[in-house]
């Protein structure tokens, strides 16, 4: 196809008459919106050490009382997105936060999802519309739209975690607002595993059953589980990599077994365990994808970007891109926590999976 015409072959005067009247001509940005075969991407690979992030997180509790800051948070800017916009992608936006010891983050809702992924530490504890969560590395908590939560610490170390939230979405339809609250009676507790491992299930399944559940009305007000204990996901990897020794990709996904779909609505969240000595070979997908290393060292291939990755550090690769993980220890096996926006892509039509 010809190059389209630019904006500066039209005369002045017309581009003057056209912005007058909030007009702005198609043609000179078409192949910015609909470029061919690949979409443009913002979002760069990017690795944030947390060996870099942990000293200036414990300076920021230093400096600054829970008080004033109501949310302590560093925030994992992308900088193909710049650092002002404060997002990893297009649809998520990452933070480190911290709570220290006898600390009360105040109860709110808001209308981003968001979940905690425990990093470190012990003794605090996630309320969720009364329901109270205790905080353990590796647990996965949800606090979904609308639903009041808080964060306590009744322990005596530091405790962070990774925060995950479809927010920049929310944001972009300026549908993005919180409400204060007071501090929740404990109604409930769950021990995320009422429903054993049918809370985590492996990828190939997940795969072949969801577009038996795609017609089923999904009630997104609707969360049985809050809490996806670690050790669940972690003993039901070990199982699968047993059952199928041929499985290069062992992957689990986080569901909401009421529903049988993705835990939440709008990001998938996922656990991966590598071999020690082997590589897994993400197939090339469309969303963007978060990866968070729980336990063990890897090497993170992005296309032709290599990312060293220890335990707690946290990486970003763009969607259409090749992604490889490798495990470096020859003994023990390495496992990730994984985000990416192929629920959201899903309801939208464009989820591709090209390799």
């Amino acid at each position: 196809m010809n190059d389209l015409g630019r904006l500066e072959d039209l005369p002045e005067a017309y581009r003057h008459d056209l912005r007058a009247k909030n007009l702005v001509p198609l043609w000179p940005s078409l192949r910015g919106v609909l470029p061919p075969h690949i979409p443009t991407r913002q979002t760069a690979a990017t690795h944030w050490a947390y060996q870099d992030i942990k000293p200036l997180l414990l300076q920021a509790g230093a400096l600054t009382p829970i008080e004033k800051a109501e949310r302590r948070v560093l925030v994992l800017a992308n900088p193909g997105h710049t650092l002002e916009k404060m997002q990893a992608s297009a649809a998520m936006y990452l933070g480190m936060q911290l709570l220290l010891p006898g600390e009360w983050a105040p109860s709110h809702r808001h209308t981003p999802n968001a979940v905690r992924m425990v990093v470190e530490g012990e003794g605090a504890y996630t309320t969720v519309q009364g329901v109270h969560c205790p905080m353990v590395r590796g647990d996965l908590i949800l606090t979904p739209t609308g639903l009041w939560h808080e964060h306590g610490h009744d322990g005596t170390e530091p405790v962070i975690w990774l925060d995950v939230l479809d927010l920049p979405l929310i944001y972009y339809t300026e549908t993005s607002y919180h409400i204060n609250g007071d501090k929740q009676d404990v109604s409930s507790a769950q021990s995320g595993t009422d429903y054993a491992v049918g809370s985590v299930v492996p990828m190939h399944v997940f795969e072949a059953t969801a577009a038996d559940n795609a017609h089923r009305d999904s009630p997104l007000a609707s969360y049985p589980i809050l809490r996806y204990p670690w050790v669940v996901a972690r003993d039901t990897l070990l199982a699968l990599a047993q059952s199928a020794p041929d499985q290069k990709v062992l992957q689990v996904v986080y569901t909401n077994p009421q529903t049988g779909g993705d835990a939440q609505n709008i990001l998938g969240f996922y656990a991966l365990m590598v071999r020690p000595g082997e590589t897994a070979q993400l197939p090339v997908c469309s969303p963007a994808r978060v990866l968070h290393q729980i336990e063990g060292e890897t090497e993170v291939v992005i296309a032709d970007q290599t990312f060293a990755m220890e335990a707690a550090d946290t990486c970003c690769a763009p969607g259409y891109t090749p992604v490889a993980i490798r495990n470096t220890s020859t003994t023990t096996p390495a496992f990730l926590f994984m985000a990416d926006e192929a629920p959201l892509h899903r309801k939208l039509g464009v989820y591709e999976r090209r390799a």
